[in-house]
């Protein structure tokens, strides 16, 4: 049987550039364990550019195919594509759009789950219809004194909140508010982000995370891990990928209730599931003193470096992930 062609992408431009080039060696390593595939790495460059890591220019067709533009190395067939990119075009869904029109399978969730989960707004309101409880909320669609004044008056009621441009990765264009005279500022610049911002009530709670993924013709969810930030902190990008971080994360919560952990689990499948979600996903919860659950986000494309909880859980319930993804593209492609 001939290896298949499976085309790598990474980068995309975006904040979570580099983060995303983390990644990628992640999944060369773990395809590197399999005789399946024949690999190809392609880097997306802010331009919308594709280019090998020592900088040859090429183009992905619409016939499924790259083409080098400086025709030294003959055309690639594509006959599947792993779009390992964080943030857009990857978690947007719009790389994945393209490669519907050019009918080219591909992993991870598709365009139309991919933008719901990303915009913070519309994945809250599928929070909502889905009956999976979520964090008290307002949206804001332009910056302006109308704006500010409803920012002041959630923090009147909540004491505390967290603004985030709707459409940017889980970490980018995200603000702790305590000093309710910033307001004006932390606005102007989650508005730089995105054209649509949300406040959301500040919950002092244990940040819980479930990775959730298809493996053989079902849906796993793993026991919850849990973020466990230094004091007076949250789990910022900069405290995400710091070297100096003080943030620990533990692959599964101590200390859980069985019958908590059960029900986070529950939630997060019905999400997946409602949400028509694909092959993986890593869903974050809030948990309460007073043990309410709330649903914060669900990342589409979680990161996948060393510091990351999606392969460490997945890992943890007792699955290899070169196994999982032989599992996930033998879906899709004849690996026989």
């Amino acid at each position: 049987m001939p290896k298949i062609n499976l085309l790598l992408l990474c980068g995309g431009g975006g904040a979570e550039h580099d983060i995303s080039l983390m990644s990628a060696r992640f999944f060369e390593s773990s395809l590197a364990k399999s005789d399946k595939f024949s690999v190809l790495k392609l880097v997306l460059d802010k331009h919308g550019h594709y280019h090998t890591e020592d900088g040859k220019l090429c183009d992905l067709t619409n016939r499924r195919e790259i083409r080098f533009e400086d025709n030294s190395t003959p055309a690639w067939s594509v006959d599947y594509v792993i779009p390992c990119i964080h943030g857009f075009p990857g978690e947007t869904g719009d790389i994945q759009s393209y490669f519907n029109l050019i009918q080219l399978p591909y992993f991870g969730c598709e365009s139309e789950a991919s933008s719901n989960c990303f915009n913070k707004i519309t994945a809250k309101m599928w929070f909502s219809a889905l009956g999976v409880p979520n964090t008290p909320y307002i949206f804001l669609h332009q910056l302006d004194d109308d704006a500010i004044k409803q920012t002041e008056t959630a923090f009147d009621n909540w004491g505390s909140v967290f603004v985030k441009a709707a459409s940017q990765g889980s970490s980018v264009g995200c603000y702790k508010v305590d000093v309710k005279a910033n307001i004006a500022n932390v606005l102007k610049d989650a508005f730089s982000y995105a054209p649509y911002v949300v406040v959301e009530q500040t919950i002092h709670a244990r940040e819980l995370e479930v990775a959730v993924y298809q493996y053989q013709g079902e849906v796993v969810a793993t026991l919850p891990g849990e973020i466990i930030c230094d004091s007076n902190t949250f789990y910022s990008f900069d405290e995400k990928y710091a070297t100096n971080s003080k943030a620990r994360t533990d692959v599964v919560a101590d200390n859980l209730n069985p019958e908590i952990s059960q029900l986070i689990r529950d939630y997060a499948v019905k999400a997946f599931k409602g949400m028509k979600l694909r092959h993986l996903s890593r869903i974050d919860f809030f948990l309460t003193a007073d043990n309410q659950i709330l649903l914060n986000e669900i990342n589409t494309f979680p990161g996948l470096t060393p510091i990351s909880m999606f392969p460490k859980m997945l890992q943890n319930h007792g699955h290899d992930f070169t196994e999982y993804l032989i599992d996930v593209i033998g879906q899709q492609v004849d690996l026989t």
